[in-house]
């Protein structure tokens, strides 16, 4: 017998929401619009205090969009049920909706408790939406500085494109603010080797002999290049534009994962501590994974944390039998990619840091027929995926030889 009876389910557009009432399977009067501000708010609360049961509402996680509701049902201390859009699809199909429309969708998420009732669970705390929110911003700089990267390496190739060698590798600090002052070669050989000198010994992090090597190396490549565009072209600034930007989004990088570091040491301190301690997670990917997962506390299996991700396949991998992984790339797709980029990092570091996640790979690899290794790394998510959530579970740190005696892990 459900101790809950009375469902609101609301149907979330961008600027409104409809509303269908329903009490014990029937649907109580016309559903009726709300907008998504505090006036349409104050409208919805009005209504739901005209019963002496507090009634449980039920909507779809749409984006953005479902984000102000949220906030208005957690500071009234209103219970909700968030349901993810494919998840609240399937529900409804199953109970036979043939018809689009927001009135029907209301009222078929409102009947979704009453056919196949969902877990309810208490909203994370507001420090995790917080870290998502960074965690997004983070991204947005990383895909920024890449495009700046390659537009760097295309206006050089028409200006100095051999400056490219200066360094051992063609990114950071060091090298953009070289690139800044020598962006083309002319400007190389039209300063005397004392100036060039002086100008990189000024740099952070360059020594007199470091800058007596990058002096001689840099009229080298001058006197080697044979530039399309002279030293007045448009190219000139828009080189110096890329690494200005490049500069600036490096540091404003830096400050974000600084100030997700103090965030998720607050919502969950121990978590980080137990990601850090899986070979090949290191502090800027245990921390976006804090940002990105929450509180892996609130799932019920690991299995509900592959589909949170969208690695729930429809055939699975167990064993000695090697099933094909077609995963269902829905879910959090940020937290996907940064699991998979894992698997990656484990494999530099498996010298020296062990882990059985890297066992399971090689072996794979080993055996395997194919070309490509996606599906085995996908495996191995799920076995990662298992692994963290039975650490947090357990409150316990990775330990090597714990993890290879655990088949389950």
């Amino acid at each position: 017998m459900m101790k809950q009876n009375i469902i609101f389910g609301i149907d979330v557009s961008s600027k409104s929401s409809t509303v269908c009432v329903v009490i014990d399977r029937i649907k109580q009067g016309e559903t009726f619009k709300i907008t998504n501000d505090s006036f349409g708010y104050q409208d919805l609360l009005d209504r739901l205090n005209q019963y002496l049961i507090t009634p449980l509402v039920v909507f779809e996680a749409t984006g953005v969009y479902s984000l102000s509701l949220q906030a208005f049902l957690e500071d009234y201390h209103i219970k909700y049920l968030k349901l993810n859009p494919l998840k609240a699809k399937k529900l409804m199909d199953n109970n036979l909706r043939h018809n689009k429309t927001d009135k029907v969708d209301a009222y078929r998420l409102a009947l979704i408790q009453f056919n196949a009732p969902q877990k309810l669970r208490a909203p994370q705390p507001k420090e995790y939406h917080e870290l998502q929110n960074a965690s997004r911003y983070y991204e947005e700089l990383a895909q920024a500085l890449i495009i700046n990267k390659n537009q760097l390496h295309r206006n050089l190739q028409s200006a100095f494109p051999q400056i490219e060698s200066i360094l051992s590798t063609s990114s950071g600090r060091v090298y953009w603010t070289i690139v800044s002052l020598f962006p083309h070669a002319q400007y190389v050989l039209n300063h005397n080797e004392n100036q060039v000198f002086q100008s990189l010994l000024a740099i952070s992090g360059i020594g007199k002999q470091r800058a007596h090597y990058l002096t001689t190396r840099l009229y080298a490549l001058a006197r080697q290049a044979y530039p399309y565009d002279n030293e007045s072209s448009i190219t000139i600034r828009a080189i110096q534009r890329n690494i200005a930007n490049l500069l600036s989004l490096s540091a404003e990088r830096d400050n974000v994962i600084n100030y997700m570091e103090k965030l998720a040491m607050q919502a969950n301190a121990r978590s980080l501590n137990i990601y850090e301690s899986i070979p090949g997670i290191a502090k800027t990917t245990a921390v976006r994974l804090v940002a990105e997962l929450g509180d892996l506390r609130r799932f019920d299996t690991s299995a509900q944390i592959d589909a949170f991700v969208g690695i729930d396949p429809g055939r699975y991998q167990s064993g000695e039998k090697d099933s094909h992984l077609e995963i269902t790339k829905h879910g959090n797709h940020l937290a996907r990619k940064i699991l998979y980029r894992t698997i990656t990092q484990m494999e530099t570091v498996k010298a020296t840091q062990p882990c059985h996640i890297t066992d399971y790979y090689d072996k794979k690899k080993r055996s395997s027929n194919s070309r490509g290794y996606k599906k085995i790394a996908i495996a191995s998510v799920h076995k990662l995926i298992r692994t963290m959530f039975a650490l947090i579970k357990h409150d316990q740190l990775y330990d090597y030889n714990v993890a290879t005696h655990n088949q389950r892990l």
